[in-house]
């Protein structure tokens, strides 16, 4: 954050007037042995106005207000969780006082006192001493309270935390909420794993990779797109239930719902198919939104949903009905595909299943406000699934959705190796013919595992951001990211 050569020139002369005064500018610790917290929780309703303790304490955060009466000084220090007024007395500080008239907003200090209540109430720390621990060159004003320019509060996240305590608290939880969802992988007995970001053959969703250069390989290297093959690697070797939760890696837009990179959670176990994933992924959004919020209700995009299992299946035929009105079935390739050249979509393999797949993102998805499971999906959806039981059009995957948007996908995963090599070859044909968003390409380390012999194995991969969302009721993917995908600050353009 820029500020004036003024206030900066003013900010250095008080951190060298803190050393003329005898104190270190930049300390290297204090003894912290108390969180506001904890001491809002054990006085708040224990002390009555103007009555102190004689327990004594020692925190340390940052300063966000200041009031100063005479020869006494009112501040509400900040840490992590909380915050409370500390009082300054001059007559008790001695020359001291000095040092605090040298203190601005912002500053990060640590108090040692005893705790007390005003007449007015207000649960306060009497600073019996002081260190200032670092000054801020950054001047907190009115301009940051509640920042509501999403440019300012993204590309600085460190202001918007300080100034926004909700954005602390959100960003906080998400990693809670992490912590959970490996609690809930690991009782259900998946091991976790780790597998590589950058690799030599990318595979396992529709997307176009980042590519990247190994110097002393000289070989370009893709940023992963999905962790499927090396996960189903491990699975061909023994491992009967494997999960990852990591980055991945998407040359995609960016919108509320998207960020080139973003956290998903792949899980595969052996012997079991999508039905078994799908009570896992209602159960995995129950415990998790239990464990966070204390129930299955929340409020997300101003609905209030309810993530209790079991939910909705709808099928992709059914969900275009419910969408558009109109019963695909009854219509010829065609007239759907004359309905895919209405909504501006492009038709790249000009197959029926592909327009209905098209027709289902558009009319379909939107139908799933209330926690739902669409399955059915045309084989054309992708090329690592199973084909349906008794409907060899369709294949065996399902794809949950709330508020129409995505926040699971799951197959019965295809381990049949030559089919594999196949379908992947005719991806690698399609790339060549000008097809960015492809399945990824023939990888051999993949194949040869296959070839191995996976057991029959069900996939499911967790949009870990969206979940989060969910979860705390957060409209934008950036709001839950620490630090989203962003322009440089000189080609910066306002977004929503």
């Amino acid at each position: 954050m820029v500020i004036s050569d003024e206030i900066k020139k003013e900010k250095i002369s008080k951190l060298n007037k803190i050393a003329e005064l005898g104190y270190e500018t930049y300390p290297y610790s204090f003894d912290k042995d108390s969180r506001i917290k904890d001491i809002r929780e054990k006085y708040e309703n224990v002390l009555k106005e103007h009555e102190q303790t004689q327990d004594y304490v020692k925190i340390a955060g940052r300063i966000m207000l200041k009031r100063e009466m005479g020869k006494v000084m009112f501040m509400d220090i900040c840490d992590e969780d909380s915050k409370i007024q500390v009082f300054f007395r001059c007559d008790d500080l001695k020359e001291k006082y000095e040092l605090v008239k040298l203190i601005d907003l912002g500053d990060i200090i640590g108090v040692y006192g005893h705790v007390f209540k005003t007449k007015l109430g207000e649960l306060s720390i009497y600073v019996k001493d002081f260190n200032i621990l670092t000054k801020t060159f950054v001047e907190l004003g009115d301009k940051f309270h509640g920042i509501k320019d999403v440019e300012l509060r993204y590309r600085n996240r460190s202001i918007d935390m300080v100034m926004n305590p909700e954005s602390r608290s959100v960003l906080k939880k998400r990693f809670l909420i992490m912590q959970k969802i490996r609690e809930f992988m690991i009782n259900e007995g998946f091991l976790e794993v780790e597998t590589p970001i950058a690799e030599i053959h990318y595979g396992g969703a529709a997307a176009k990779p980042f590519i990247t250069h190994h110097n002393a390989l000289d070989l370009d290297l893709y940023l992963r797109v999905a962790t499927e093959e090396n996960l189903k690697r491990i699975v061909c070797g023994g491992i009967e239930a494997v999960f990852e939760m990591g980055k991945v890696f998407r040359n995609e837009d960016i919108d509320r719902t998207h960020n080139p990179e973003f956290t998903s959670m792949e899980a595969y176990k052996a012997y079991v198919d999508y039905e078994y994933m799908m009570s896992m992924c209602e159960r995995l959004f129950e415990f998790v939104a239990l464990e966070i919020n204390g129930t299955t209700k929340v409020t997300f995009k101003g609905c209030e949903i309810d993530l209790k299992a079991p939910w909705k299946r709808v099928s992709v035929k059914s969900a275009i009905k419910e969408g558009k009105g109109i019963d695909v079935d009854k219509l010829s390739d065609e007239e759907l595909f004359e309905m895919v050249k209405k909504i501006g979509k492009d038709l790249y393999h000009k197959t029926r299943g592909e327009a209905i797949l098209i027709l289902f993102e558009e009319y379909g998805e939107p139908t799933g406000i209330q926690p739902t499971h669409f399955i059915d999906y045309p084989q054309e959806s992708t090329v690592f699934c199973k084909k349906k039981r008794g409907s060899p059009d369709l294949i065996e995957r399902f794809e949950s959705f709330i508020c129409g948007m995505e926040v699971a996908n799951s197959y019965s995963e295809l381990n049949d190796a030559i089919l594999q090599r196949s379908l992947l070859k005719e991806q690698e044909e399609h790339k060549e013919q000008g097809n960015e968003e492809t399945w990824g390409e023939v990888n051999e380390d993949f194949l040869e595992a296959l070839e191995l012999g996976m057991p029959p194995t069900g996939g499911i991969g967790v949009g870990i951001d969206r979940l989060v969302m969910v979860m705390l009721g957060q409209d934008s993917i950036r709001d839950i990211i620490f630090f989203p995908t962003m322009k440089p600050k000189e080609k910066t353009v306002k977004t929503e």
